[in-house]
């Protein structure tokens, strides 16, 4: 009885995270796509400072990691030191700026499909620069999600998503979302790195040096000088308070999303996370298409399909690799 209580506990804390990831990221990316296509005030005005998103963002995780470590952490001596975080903060910093510039050019449902395409920078990296040799089905799963990101890509934009943009430009947009690509994946290995170098930082020591120095930089590019964006920003919030109301919950979804992240990953491991976020990205289109009027034409449902195949195909190719590395240690 009490093992059958335990797995239900489980299942339990799992849907519970799934739930939380589900509900906080999908409410962040309508949010996202609101402030970024809607016009505010009777002057119909966009807010075109969306790197701002990114610092509120960096400010709200800051203090929500000093609250968790200050509430749940028992030790602080043994954690990666503050300033080791310098270089990781750059890329992520630059990295989600340009993700969100995106919005500008392209549709929310294009740069979710194009940022699910992080397998491709890392195996192309892999392959040219380490000499790493990927197995076929690794292939596949790239060709899938390559493939399907190419064809959303040339598929036909609805004169009503097209309408909606700032500025439409899929060129410019789909290379600001591969940059991004590039710099997250500095901003793990160099996570990677660090934790390997202090082994009992906790996931609320790297959120809170990775938003510290994420503010601090969005504070300089933002508020450096007297002609900084970030002036106009605050302006347009004050004049618009509905405006600043979006980003707020915009930045509160993030901070609680990045709870129940840690808390998935704590309990049932990283596998687990990256099916729970992989299958929120769609989920996340389709509330897209539905709530925010951005009709895909069937094409481009096809290739959301390609994409989500090849992710899928490649979260089970995980699985079935660590079911073998743990019979191993059985035995």
């Amino acid at each position: 009885m009490e093992g059958h209580s335990t797995g239900v506990g489980r299942v339990l804390l799992l849907s519970f995270c799934v739930a939380g990831i589900w509900s906080a990221y999908i409410t962040q990316g309508v949010l996202q796509e609101t402030v970024s296509t809607k016009r505010f005030g009777p002057d119909r005005e966009r807010f075109e400072h969306l790197s701002f998103l990114n610092l509120a963002q960096n400010v709200v995780c800051l203090v929500w990691s000093f609250m968790m470590i200050k509430l749940w952490s028992s030790s602080r001596a043994c954690g990666a030191p503050w300033w080791s975080y310098w270089s990781a903060g750059i890329t992520n910093t630059v990295g989600p700026a340009m993700g969100i510039e995106a919005l500008k050019y392209i549709s929310y449902p294009a740069q979710v499909l194009a940022k699910s395409s992080k397998m491709i920078p890392v195996m192309l990296m892999g392959a040219l620069v380490y000499g790493i040799k990927y197995t076929f089905p690794e292939y596949v799963c790239t060709f899938l999600v390559a493939g399907g990101v190419s064809a959303f890509a040339l598929a036909k934009t609805s004169s009503k998503t097209i309408s909606k943009l700032a500025h439409p430009n899929a060129p410019l947009g789909y290379g600001l979302c591969f940059l991004n690509l590039a710099f997250d994946g500095f901003t793990n290995a160099t996570q990677d790195s660090i934790t390997a170098r202090y082994p009992k930082t906790s996931a609320w020591d790297i959120m809170l040096g990775m938003n510290l120095w994420g503010t601090i930089y969005n504070m300089i590019y933002m508020f450096g000088w007297p002609q900084g964006s970030g002036f106009e920003a605050v302006q347009f919030c004050k004049q618009h308070p509905e405006a600043a109301w979006d980003i707020f919950l915009y930045c509160l979804c993030g901070a609680v999303g990045q709870n129940f992240i840690f808390l998935t990953i704590s309990r049932f491991g990283s596998l687990a996370n990256t099916t729970i976020t992989t299958t929120r990205k769609f989920v996340s289109i389709v509330v897209s298409s539905l709530l925010s009027g951005n009709p895909l034409s069937a094409k481009q449902w096809g290739s959301v399909f390609m994409v989500f195949s090849g992710l899928s195909y490649q979260i089970y190719l995980k699985w079935k690799k660590l079911q073998r590395k743990q019979k191993k240690k059985a035995t």
